[in-house]
């Protein structure tokens, strides 16, 4: 078996493209058990999201979760699956597509925008051998994670470079870490939370809650916990209210081992038991609403505030396709591609006459 694989056939003078890789986190194909089972087994498979040595997890995935957890987490998605499809799948496409809008705006109109998942499909495999038989020999991957985390952003940079091992011909590659404390990523969060105060009225407290991680990730140097704080911080700030307001938590706990603490549903009860009487709750960690954040928090989380006491519990969206949001991701896009933005339109013209000029030389008919 070859150790690479054939390149795609090349045009002379064919011009180069810069790609734009939109990754997100994953989903099944539909909400039922099925679906959910070789989703759900690619991701636990990932030993950067689960760090349990592998003879000790293989039958516990598959002889347990396997074989409990599809049917369970299939009525979860069936609760939020949309007409178009998992919510997470259609933002994340409608983000790519605007963002590509955004790009052209700004003069870059031959730039390829593509999106793809970590798990499930369109794989990134799948979607970076497009972007190779398209010409793109420049790709900036983002993976849409605003906090870095090894089981998130670490496992698409893993993801990206395997794929690319089968390729002779390789890109130049750029990647974005992280965007925690972006500027435009700040204030667009800020403007969707004062947007839904004026609608509603700011509840008695903001909580903050991103998708938790095991506690001794931090222990050994995940920067995750602390970005999370430094968006809450800056976004605090940037809402211009006093600190005892606003409440980190995390929520989305696996397993029975300790993850980052508060966790957000025992924390809400508590809040309702002493008296509290409104909450507002928004996902910053998300770029795009999904199971974990239209079922567990804007279903789960409400019904247990409410149960204990609580009387208004209000959901403030993700950003979505959200105009502050886009504006701020091309401009990340743009910041990260660097010089790529300035040479654009001379070395399209010179690769394109060069790789003529060099075709001709060589007998080829162009």
């Amino acid at each position: 078996m070859a150790r690479y694989r054939p390149e795609p056939i090349h045009t002379h003078g064919q011009l180069p493209r810069t790609g734009v890789l939109l990754v997100n986190l994953g989903t099944p194909q539909a909400p039922t058990a099925a679906a959910l089972r070789p989703y759900l087994k690619q991701f636990l498979s990932d030993p950067r999201v689960v760090e349990i040595p592998r003879l000790a997890w293989w039958p516990i995935l598959n002889l347990i979760i396997l074989n409990t957890r599809p049917a369970k987490s299939a009525k979860k998605y069936a609760s939020i699956w949309t007409d178009e499809g998992s919510p997470l799948a259609v933002h994340t496409q409608r983000q790519a597509k605007l963002l590509a809008g955004h790009l052209g705006e700004a003069g870059h109109r031959d730039w390829m925008v593509e999106w793809a998942m970590r798990y499930g499909s369109p794989s990134i495999p799948a979607v970076l051998d497009r972007m190779r038989a398209a010409g793109c020999d420049r790709i900036l991957v983002v993976p849409l994670y605003p906090q870095y985390a090894g089981s998130t952003t670490a496992s698409v940079m893993d993801e990206v470079a395997a794929s690319l091992r089968a390729w002779r011909n390789l890109p130049e590659l750029r990647f974005v870490r992280s965007y925690h404390d972006a500027p435009g990523y700040i204030d667009a969060l800020a403007a969707r939370v004062h947007a839904h105060w004026e609608k509603h009225g700011a509840a008695e407290r903001l909580i903050l809650s991103f998708h938790g991680v095991p506690r001794f990730t931090l222990d050994k140097g995940d920067p995750y916990h602390c970005e999370c704080q430094k968006t809450a911080r800056l976004l605090t700030d940037a809402l211009g209210v006093p600190a005892e307001r606003v409440q980190v938590t995390f929520q989305s706990r696996f397993g029975k081992a300790e993850w980052l603490q508060p966790y957000t549903q025992p924390t809400l009860e508590a809040l309702a038991r002493k008296g509290m009487r409104s909450v507002d709750v928004m996902c910053p960690g998300f770029a795009a609403d999904c199971l974990e954040t239209l079922e567990e928090i804007g279903m789960e989380c409400k019904e247990a505030f409410l149960s204990h006491g609580g009387e208004r519990f209000g959901y403030i969206p993700c950003l979505n396709e959200d105009e502050a949001w886009l504006r701020a991701l091309t401009q990340l896009v743009l910041t990260h591609a660097g010089h790529w933005t300035a040479d654009a339109p001379e070395r399209s013209a010179e690769s394109r006459r060069t790789g003529r000029d060099r075709a001709q030389a060589l007998g080829a008919k162009t």
